[in-house]
């Protein structure tokens, strides 16, 4: 597979899914494997599963006919605001920081595991990620707090211009770190169901909350790097459902104060009042 192109954490998630079939059949005996698979609930997982054990029997000469799992699309879930900010705010450094910039950026998990710092503008917030899954190149856009967290863990680490900001850490690992924190604030504010956020979760935040933001899925296909606007167009649906009148309001009194909810997400909406202040609101 590496001779062939295919990348590393496409060559682990093959490893891991035979490892997993070894574990329960003879992999050389094809029909076996077969019925295997089939007996398992999860449609997504039996699909991974076959795709990997149809590279183990073309490496070695065996002979199988692929079964064909349809897995249906889910509407992704979107988390609140609140919760990535809970989850940030429980974990450690390395994790904050991670998690902070999937929130901003909508990278994918294997793309930030990759990410070096000659890949970032330190003073202006700008990422020019290496795309996976033969995505288009694109150009992301830190918040300042965030970046002032990726300077700090940089600094800290004495990270090199080439060298990868979050070490070793591969897409498993960051996952596994994630659902840590995640599980500690759901235990921490007696709420269950922030354990079903998932990381990939953070990408579907992205893409939901810049759809509203500029009402263009043309943009948020290229923000996303999708190939195929058709993966992009779910996202118009959910902004549908979302409850449009779920709104934080604040008022900022002076030009900082407008400064510093501008780059917390929120939006001017009105004013001068009579205290001066003028209105500004954002998505719950």
């Amino acid at each position: 597979m590496k001779r062939r192109g295919k990348a590393d954490q496409y060559i682990r998630n093959v490893d891991k899914a035979l490892s997993a079939l070894s574990k329960r059949c003879d992999l050389d005996d094809p029909e076996f494997v077969k019925n295997t698979i089939a007996i398992i609930e999860s449609v997504g997982y039996k699909r991974n599963l076959s795709y990997a054990y149809d590279i183990y029997v073309n490496y070695h000469g065996l002979k199988w006919e692929r079964p064909k799992y349809w897995v249906p699309q889910k509407v992704p879930k979107i988390p609140l605001e609140k919760h990535i900010e809970a989850i940030i705010g429980c974990a450690c450094q390395k994790t904050a920081t991670a998690t902070a910039i999937s929130k901003d950026t909508g990278i994918r998990p294997i793309e930030l595991c990759n990410l070096t710092p000659e890949q970032i503008d330190p003073e202006r917030g700008i990422v020019y990620p290496e795309s996976a899954k033969h995505g288009k190149p694109r150009v992301l856009k830190l918040t300042r707090r965030t970046l002032n967290m990726l300077n700090t863990w940089i600094a800290k680490k004495n990270i090199g211009q080439k060298q990868k900001i979050f070490g070793k850490w591969t897409s498993d690992n960051y996952g596994k770190s994630f659902r840590y924190y995640r599980n500690q604030v759901a235990k921490k504010l007696g709420d269950p169901s922030i354990k079903s956020i998932k990381l990939y979760n953070l990408r579907h935040y992205f893409a939901t909350m810049l759809l509203r933001k500029c009402n263009n899925i043309v943009i948020v296909k290229e923000k996303l790097g999708h190939n195929n606007i058709n993966h992009t167009l779910i996202y118009a649906q959910i902004v549908d459902l979302l409850d449009e009148d779920n709104f934080t309001c604040e008022i900022a009194e002076t030009v900082e104060r407008a400064k510093e909810l501008i780059e917390k997400g929120y939006e001017y909406i009105t004013g001068e009042y009579d205290d001066g202040g003028k209105l500004f609101r954002k998505r719950k």
